[in-house]
C-alpha cells in the first residue's frame, strides 16, 4: 500500500503544484494521447528489442513486487530455521532415514509442515542437493560454501534481470521524450505562419513530450526498478540463510549452534528473536517425540 500511496502522492504534488502555479491542464490533456503514443510505443518497442520473451514475462511478473514487497516474511525465516533443524537432527541420528525426505520432498512429512517453503523449488533444491552431497562424502565445508555461494550469486543475477531491464528503460525514456518534443517542434515549424497564440500552444504541446519522458523515467519506471532490486535482494537473504546453516552443519557444530549461526546471520528486520525461535524449536521437538 505504501507504493500505491507514493504514486498518488507523486501525481498530486506534480500536477497540484502545476495547477497551483497557474498552469492549465487543457494543453497537457490535449497533447497527452499523442505524446504518450509516441513515447510509450517507442518504449515498448525498445524494451521488446532489448529483451527476449521469457525476460519480458519475468519483468511483468516482477512488477507485482513493487506492491507486494518481499516474498519471505519474518515467520518464513523462523520456519526455515525449524525445517533445517529437523533435517540436520535427522541426518545425524539416522542418515539413511534422511534419504526419503531429500529424494522426494513433496511426500516428506517434514517438508510438508512448511508448505510455503516447499513451494519454492530453488530453496528446496538448495537444501536437498547440499544434504545429498554431504551424504555422498562431499562434505568439505569450504568447497561446499564456495559452490553454494556461486549458485546463489547466479540465481540472484538472474532474478535481478527485471530490475536491470526496467532501469535501462528508465534511462531511455527522457531521450524518447526529446524525440517526441522534436517532432512537435517540426510540426510547429510547419505552421510558422500562424498567430503567436497558436504557435505558443503548439510549442507547449511539444514540450509535453519532454515532460512526459522525464516524468515517467524518474517518477515511475526508475523507482519501480529500484524497488524490485531491493525486494529481490531481501528475498535473496532466504537462500543465504540456507547456506549459512548447512555450512555450519558441515563444520560439525551442534545442531542448535548451526541454527543460531543462521539466526544471527539473518537481517535484523526479519530475524526471529532467540526466545521466539527457542519456543518454535520446542514445539518441533515435542511434535517429533
Amino acid at each position: 500500500m505504501i507504493a500505491i500511496g507514493g504514486i498518488i502522492f507523486i501525481f498530486v504534488m506534480v500536477f497540484g503544484g502545476y495547477l497551483a502555479a497557474g498552469g492549465k491542464m487543457g494543453i497537457i490533456l490535449k497533447s497527452l494521447p499523442f505524446e504518450f503514443m509516441i513515447i510509450g510505443g517507442a518504449a515498448v518497442g525498445t524494451f521488446a528489442i532489448a529483451n527476449d520473451m521469457p525476460a519480458i514475462k519475468h519483468a511483468l511478473k516482477d512488477l507485482g513486487k513493487v506492491f507486494k514487497g518481499p516474498k519471505w516474511k519474518p515467520e518464513d525465516f523462523r520456519d526455515l530455521l525449524c525445517l533445517l533443524f529437523e533435517l540436520i537432527r535427522l541426518a545425524r541420528q539416522n542418515p539413511v532415514g534422511l534419504e526419503e525426505h531429500i529424494e522426494d520432498p513433496e511426500k516428506s512429512p517434514i517438508f510438508s509442515k512448511y508448505p510455503k517453503i516447499l513451494s519454492d523449488k530453488e530453496g528446496i533444491n538448495l537444501i536437498c542437493d547440499t544434504l545429498r552431497s554431504a551424504s555422498m562424502n562431499y562434505d568439505d565445508p569450504h568447497q561446499v560454501e564456495e559452490v553454494l555461494e556461486k549458485r546463489i550469486e547466479a540465481n540472484l543475477h538472474h532474478a535481478m534481470h527485471s530490475s536491470h531491464a526496467l532501469q535501462g528503460l528508465a534511462d531511455g525514456l527522457p531521450a524518447l521524450g526529446i524525440v517526441a518534443a522534436v517532432l512537435g517542434i517540426v510540426k510547429t515549424m510547419a505552421s510558422i505562419d500562424q498567430p503567436p497564440e497558436i504557435l505558443g500552444k503548439m510549442i507547449g504541446g511539444a514540450l509535453v513530450g519532454t515532460f512526459l519522458g522525464v516524468f515517467l523515467a524518474y517518477g515511475l519506471v526508475g523507482p519501480f526498478a529500484a524497488k524490485i532490486k531491493t525486494v529481490t535482494e531481501d528475498d535473496g537473504h532466504f537462500y543465504q540463510l540456507i547456506r549459512e546453516v548447512l555450512v555450519a552443519n558441515l563444520h560439525n557444530h551442534a545442531t542448535n549452534i548451526c541454527i543460531e549461526v543462521g539466526r544471527q546471520n539473518t537481517p535484523s528486520h526479519v530475524r526471529p528473536s532467540f526466545a521466539e525461535l527457542e519456543d518454535a524449536l520446542k514445539e518441533v521437538k515435542q511434535a517429533a517425540a
